[in-house]
């Protein structure tokens, strides 16, 4: 099949820094705080060993754990994953552009999925249960043929596996979370113990995220060859009406998954099975709404980037980096063989400390941005996919 048409120029180069356009490096990196608030506020969820028990310690507390639930957890993923199908769709009409042949982007592509996958797995190895860009590197190893597809077949792809992935996935996790997770727990968590466990837990997170991945993947994918994000002018009717409806369907999608977390409604399976597929499923219209607010964000900042723009926007360039920056903060402060620190700490409290990390790895961002220096992971991802580059003067990473 011939791929779609495309925008790109004849012979596109990678982009310099300096050049990218504003708005995807600006959503990566906003995505990022939400991400840092929803695992500082699990790992405190988790802290007295599992289970679905928040403190609760009093209306701040409960205050906090509703907001989560209805604006932050569930709706950075699909940001995320739409933001890596758009980051594909980049990479097939720029290198299209170029003169590639298909079969020579594919590789590429497949490529990238297979070192991501090798990320992702020594993430989990050494750092985080939760790891999600082994989930991205499988879906561009088994998905890289849609990148050729047409828009019906793409998209038809996409609601085919939310329609399945959006009843296992709630599903599975109301299980586990209504199981006797707290006797299963071992007596005593070693680095070793974790790293086992952590180990085990990677095939099951790799399926069940996987499912919930690919449909925001192939919205990325279809808004990338709109280039919507990177010329968002020329789509401000359509953004401004994802942003008005996606995030308040999230905000009013996610109460009651609130009401279970703070133990005003019950959590037997039955509800609390419906509570996690509407959280779920009105989780993928949060994600896209806040891509298109920051969208029209960028449009409003247009070339009027301050210092605090170019640190979000360095955040963004360095995402990869800076969320396994943040796994290394989850370790440090919060498992029980290091610091400890989510034991102690309230609902309020934790989330703020997501908030922390996050600032401390827009500050290194920036000084990585200032002093010219690339994200360590971005370079090391780019290295494995295209070779070593030419020395040329501050070309961007894709």
């Amino acid at each position: 099949m011939s791929p779609p048409p495309t925008s790109a120029a004849p012979g596109a180069a990678p982009m310099a820094l300096a050049r990218r356009s504003l708005a995807p490096d600006l959503a990566r990196g906003f995505m990022l705080l939400v991400i840092a608030t929803v695992h500082a506020h699990m790992f405190r969820q988790l802290a007295t060993g599992g289970g679905e028990t928040f403190a609760l310690t009093g209306t701040l507390d409960t205050a906090v754990t509703a907001f989560m639930l209805m604006f932050a957890e569930s709706r950075g993923y699909p940001m995320f994953a739409a933001l890596f199908g758009y980051g594909l769709a980049q990479i097939f009409l720029r290198r299209g552009a170029e003169g590639h042949d298909a079969a020579w982007v594919r590789s590429l592509v497949r490529r990238r999925g297979r070192w991501l996958m090798v990320i992702g797995f020594l993430h989990t190895l050494l750092l985080f249960y939760g790891d999600i860009i082994s989930v991205y590197g499988l879906i561009a190893l088994v998905f890289a043929g849609l990148l050729w597809a047409s828009d019906r077949r793409l998209l038809a792809h996409g609601f085919a596996w939310m329609s399945v992935g959006s009843l296992i996935y709630p599903a599975a996790m109301t299980a586990v979370l209504s199981g006797d997770m707290q006797q299963s727990a071992p007596a005593e968590v070693t680095p070793l113990i974790d790293m086992v466990m952590r180990l085990g837990a990677w095939p099951v997170m790799l399926l069940l995220m996987g499912l919930v991945s690919v449909f925001p993947f192939t919205v990325g994918v279809w808004a990338g060859r709109r280039r919507m994000l990177e010329e968002p002018e020329r789509h401000l009717a359509l953004l401004h009406r994802v942003a008005l409806v996606g995030i308040p369907v999230a905000a009013l999608g996610g109460v009651p998954q609130a009401l279970v977390a703070v133990q005003v409604w019950p959590s037997d399976f039955p509800l609390a099975f419906g509570a996690g597929w509407l959280h779920l499923v009105s989780g993928y219209a949060g994600g896209f709404g806040y891509a298109a607010l920051i969208a029209l964000i960028a449009v409003r900042i247009g070339d009027r980037r301050g210092p605090v723009v170019q640190a979000l926007a360095a955040t963004g360039q360095r995402s990869m980096t800076c969320y396994l920056l943040q796994s290394v903060a989850w370790g440090v402060l919060f498992m029980p063989y290091t610091l400890d620190l989510a034991r102690g700490l309230s609902d309020a409290a934790a989330v703020l400390v997501g908030v922390a990390v996050w600032l401390v790895t827009v500050v290194l961002a920036d000084l990585m941005r200032r002093v010219g220096l690339r994200g360590p992971a971005e370079a090391f991802l780019r290295r494995r996919t295209y070779g070593r580059p030419q020395r040329t003067a501050d070309t961007a990473v894709r």
